[in-house]
């Protein structure tokens, strides 16, 4: 009997814990998305108008196309996560949405890529630590919606990440690294 008291005490201070973590972690998880949001409009900024439609190679997204997929994954990411209805789309219809349909310029890939972080920032900002730590369904995986919310932080870091290549290609020197 004892071993199960000690068990439940742990398990309880386990819950109580993990709630009081994702307490904490909510407002750096929005301060992550606020840097990487200026973060990303450097590197949009930093790409000529020109340079919008430019692939490395011919079966490679563009410059603006990378971008704007990087939206698309912004969306689904936090629609499933928070539970609120995706502004461009449904979850599924939306995959790719932005990228075409989407005018690739410069002033229209700023815009929309702009916008997909606002509505992660603001999805996140709704959350309580309660529903960060609920379980949800993305694709056959069984992830937390917090942990939903990395993920999405991983795939623009990783689409970001590959514009760096456009950049250089261009003659353009890709902005600094903001880790603060």
């Amino acid at each position: 009997m004892k071993k199960v008291t000690q068990l439940l005490a742990v398990l309880a201070l386990m819950l109580v814990s993990s709630s009081v973590f994702a307490q904490f972690m909510q407002p750096q998880m929005v301060a992550e998305w606020q840097r990487a949001k200026t973060y990303t409009k450097a590197y949009l900024d930093a790409m000529p108008e020109d340079g919008y439609g430019f692939k490395p190679t011919p079966e490679i997204r563009s410059f603006a196309q990378q971008m704007l997929h990087l939206a698309d994954a912004n969306y689904i990411f936090a629609t499933v996560a928070s539970d609120k209805p995706n502004p461009v789309g449904e979850t599924l219809a939306a995959h790719n949405l932005n990228e075409k349909n989407v005018s690739p310029t410069k002033e229209a890939t700023i815009k929309a890529v702009m916008d997909s972080y606002d509505w992660v920032i603001s999805t996140l900002q709704n959350m309580t630590p309660d529903q960060l730590q609920e379980t949800t369904k993305f694709g056959k995986h069984d992830i937390t919606k917090g942990g939903l919310y990395g993920k999405a932080f991983e795939h623009q870091t990783h689409q970001r990440g590959q514009t760096t290549i456009y950049l250089r290609l261009k003659g353009v020197t890709p902005p600094a690294e903001q880790l603060f």
